[in-house]
């Protein structure tokens, strides 16, 4: 089918959150996605604008991420690109999901140490934190992250 594919880079902005249901282990966690210019006016590299993406994973590559994916790593993932429209309390918003077929660390900015899963193993580990709400909200609206995390997931100082 025609499907929009899509590879992006960038930095995990929350805690993966990993569910067991009857149909298998799924994950889910938000990527910071944000693009660099070269400044001319300023001689230097300039932070642009932050896209925001819920990244899901099922099965195998569920129980992987909740085992190896934290808060601030940096990832690529790629997968099918999912784009939402919702109407919510009279507001319109857009969210962008991708569905994750591969995940890995961004080895151009750190090192990891793979180790292979043993076959048949889908063990999930508990969750440590709270679940986090996973709306997206629009820009500037009641639900939109506190700025300083924010900054802080994405590795901004």
């Amino acid at each position: 089918m025609n499907e929009t594919m899509v590879c992006v880079v960038g930095n995990v902005a929350t805690q993966p959150v990993c569910r067991e249901s009857s149909t298998g282990s799924s994950a889910r966690f938000r990527l910071a996605v944000t693009s660099r210019y070269w400044d001319r006016e300023k001689s230097e590299w300039a932070d642009g604008h932050t896209n925001f993406f819920t990244v899901w994973s099922r099965r195998a590559l569920a129980a992987n991420v909740a085992s190896s994916v934290t808060l601030g790593d940096p990832v690529v993932v790629q997968g099918r690109l999912k784009v939402r429209t919702e109407q919510r309390e009279g507001q319109s918003w857009v969210s962008a999901d991708v569905d994750a077929i591969a995940i890995g660390h961004d080895l151009s900015r750190g090192t990891s140490a793979f180790r292979r899963t043993p076959r048949g193993e889908t063990g999930v580990p508990a969750p440590s934190r709270p679940e986090p709400s996973w709306e997206t909200p629009p820009p500037g609206g009641p639900l939109d992250p506190v700025p300083e995390l924010r900054a802080e997931a994405v590795g901004v100082t």
